[in-house]
């Protein structure tokens, strides 16, 4: 079972580039966040067309996240549980050929000094009781997404300079441990626990693509049940070098059926 994650940065005004790179790696599942677009707009049909069903939760303009696969999409879940008050598209869930997918487009949380950054250490310990809650049904998940944390000082190209972003800080990084502490695994570097430059994100800036300045942000999480199923995780590079390309490349993770 092939499973992508890939933010697109808008998924209408990259969809060449999305479709094409679905013809050709073929994922089972994918999921997609920062699609920028409201639910009904999105190009479900397009998907189809590849052989791709589809649930999105989108919103005009901006955030936005999807799930596409190639088998039934079942018992979609809309939303991140613990804020009714919450209205910002950025979590969806569904059952996949027995296993548990989540589609993650975390917030980013800058400016620090504003309210962005306490609202994402609220929305990490609402995703993080809701992970706990996963565990429970003792079935196969993934959690997948642009988690918008930089996991450690190798998963970033200069470290000090990123000390106080969102991304980085130390509560933010705490925070994402805390899920893993309740028994999940990083899928990436599970596989490779020693590779460096391993980046899904380059700023569209100063040249941090064809210099290498980039960041580890997307993420795998798995359950221990699916942790038990690896057989790869990597990144693919090629579709950040393209025309129009998005400022993130996809991340694939292959489990074992």
């Amino acid at each position: 079972m092939r499973i992508a994650t890939w933010n697109v940065n808008s998924v209408k005004a990259r969809l060449p580039n999305v479709t094409g790179w679905l013809a050709e790696a073929r994922p089972d599942v994918v999921l997609l966040q920062e699609i920028k677009c409201e639910t009904a707009a999105f190009p479900a049909a397009a998907f189809a067309e590849l052989g791709y069903q589809s649930a999105a939760l989108g919103q005009k303009s901006y955030n936005g996240v999807a799930i596409l696969s190639t088998a039934p999409i079942e018992d979609v879940r809309e939303g991140l549980p613990g804020d009714p008050d919450d209205l910002q598209a950025r979590y969806i869930e569904a059952t996949i050929r027995g296993v548990r997918v989540a589609s993650i487009y975390l917030p980013n949380g800058n400016p620090v000094g504003t309210e962005k950054y306490p609202y994402k250490l609220r929305w990490m310990e609402r995703l993080r009781a809701h992970a706990q809650g996963l565990l429970a049904g003792e079935a196969p998940v993934v959690l997948g997404g642009d988690y918008n944390v930089i996991p450690e000082p190798r998963d970033v190209y200069a470290p000090a300079q990123w000390a106080e972003d969102a991304l980085f800080r130390l509560e933010t990084r705490r925070a994402f441990r805390t899920i893993l502490a309740l028994g999940y695994t990083d899928a990436f570097r599970a596989v490779n626990p020693d590779q460096e430059h391993a980046y899904t994100f380059w700023d569209y800036q100063a040249g941090c693509w064809p210099r290498d300045l980039g960041l580890r942000i997307d993420h795998f999480l798995l359950s221990p049940q699916a942790a038990d199923r690896i057989r790869d995780c990597r990144i693919d590079r090629g579709p950040r070098g393209g025309e129009k390309a998005s400022d993130h490349t996809p991340v694939i993770l292959d489990l074992l059926d």
